[in-house]
């Protein structure tokens, strides 16, 4: 057990199943209440329902669970690596609810992907943490994750995104 970890409950780790979609959401509401971004949620239940179970899913997740209620959640998806020629697994979230922090849930998530990594045959498994969010940093490094420092993420959205898909042939 970490320093500071308190006495792990019984967790049950599951693949999300399309009734999921619900309480899905609502985590990744409370996620982004707590990174600050709460005003920039703009999925809706059909959305989740569409993303993670529709004919062509985009992504997977994975629940956890204390005495059958839900007490957070990883949301991932595979990205390529074309230098390796293999791809790899990216956690685009992990939320565990406050009152079950420090119990070991997050390591436990995450130990559940990086099994499905390995066992997909992924090259690595990646994921990013806003900068101010210390406690994750701490978490990740005693992990073993090393930051990628000598890469920045670049992301087009709304405008610029149309600008550039409107550029002439």
């Amino acid at each position: 057990m970490d320093a500071g970890e308190r006495e792990a409950p019984p967790c049950r780790i599951r693949p999300a199943v399309e009734a999921d979609a619900p309480v899905v959401l609502v985590l990744i509401r409370e996620l982004a209440e707590y990174e600050r971004l709460a005003g920039a949620v703009t999925a809706t239940e059909g959305d989740i329902r569409e993303a993670l179970f529709g004919p062509a899913p985009s992504a997977e997740a994975v629940m956890a669970e204390v005495d059958g209620q839900p007490v957070g959640f990883a949301l991932f998806f595979h990205n390529f690596s074309t230098f390796a020629g293999k791809r790899g697994l990216y956690l685009e979230d992990l939320y565990v609810r406050p009152e079950h922090r420090g119990r070991g849930i997050g390591r436990r998530l995450l130990r559940h992907l990086a099994r499905i990594a390995r066992d997909r045959g992924c090259h690595r498994f990646e994921w990013s943490v806003l900068d101010w969010n210390e406690p994750a940093i701490r978490f990740y490094r005693r992990l073993g994750a090393a930051p990628m420092d000598d890469w920045t993420v670049y992301r087009l959205t709304g405008a610029a995104l149309d600008r550039l898909a409107d550029e002439g042939p």
